[in-house]
């Protein structure tokens, strides 16, 4: 299990203890379920996602034979006991939430993997949530990318995903002018309650050629919750979450190559990773 610990020297604290631009504590393991192709399960917090993936294997259903490139199936679920407060959910999958989950999954997926490499091909990914503490949605992205990565299956990027929350203006930047709310990271249950805003942020990030974080990435899936937001702390908002995006990825990178020269062949422990 790797355990990473994002710290920045920003700001007030918040109800847990964090800083406004400071992670929660992320924990990864890699190959989980043995009757998968590849698994994942990660922790943001107190926010817990097991992700599977099956295949590539051939599509059920006729008339598919001409594909040029694999189809992706996702399902998002959430478990009925998945509520830290007690609460129970109806139905686990098959809601309106759960579905647009699942179609913003697919979309996040397809941006990464080389479907072209798998042509006449399925491959399936099944998410379950199985404790909400907050920014769910963006800590299953990050488990079903890893659960790619280990299945095996070429990929372009990493997607990561990453919260910023907006929460009446409480956490100011000195810097910025008038003090506007310079919003939290990686929210959790409690701030995404309160009111205010919480703009979901799922990219490919990006690195300059000195190997340094970029406020710049390609944007697959943003999604607002919450309140209105004025369209002048669009931008700010999103570079804040672009860059909280990088630390992720580079926790998981970490991750996955402390994965993979633990289970590789003796023979591939000492290959350099670009």
């Amino acid at each position: 299990m790797i355990e990473e610990d994002i710290e920045t020297d920003q700001g007030d604290l918040r109800v847990d203890g964090r800083r406004p631009l400071e992670l929660r504590r992320i924990h990864v393991r890699m190959g989980v379920f043995g009757q998968a192709d590849g698994s994942a399960y990660i922790e943001h917090g107190k926010t817990k996602i097991l992700a599977a993936v099956y295949g590539p294997h051939q599509p059920k259903g006729t008339g598919r034979s001409q594909l040029t490139k694999a189809i992706v199936n996702c399902q998002y679920s959430i478990a009925v006991f998945s509520f830290t407060s007690g609460e129970r959910k109806r139905k686990p999958r098959g809601d309106r939430k759960s579905q647009e989950r699942s179609l913003e999954l697919r979309r996040a997926m397809e941006a990464i993997i080389h479907l072209e490499l798998h042509p006449r091909s399925q491959i399936d990914i099944f998410v379950e949530v199985l404790q909400v503490d907050g920014s769910d949605y963006c800590a299953s992205v990050n488990a079903a990318t890893l659960a790619l990565i280990d299945a095996g299956i070429p990929i372009k990027n990493y997607a990561i995903g990453c919260t910023i929350t907006l929460v009446n203006s409480s956490y100011t930047d000195g810097g910025e002018e008038g003090g506007v709310g310079s919003g939290v990271l990686d929210a959790n249950f409690i701030e995404e309650c309160t009111p205010g805003v919480t703009l979901s942020i799922v990219a490919l990030p990006e690195k300059n050629n000195d190997n340094v974080a970029k406020s710049s990435g390609l944007i697959v899936v943003a999604q607002g919750a919450g309140q209105r937001l004025h369209l002048s702390l669009l931008e700010s908002l999103k570079q804040r979450a672009l860059l909280g995006c990088q630390d992720i990825k580079t926790i998981l990178d970490r991750a996955v190559r402390h994965h993979l020269t633990i289970h590789s062949l003796p023979s591939l422990c000492n290959v350099t990773l670009d």
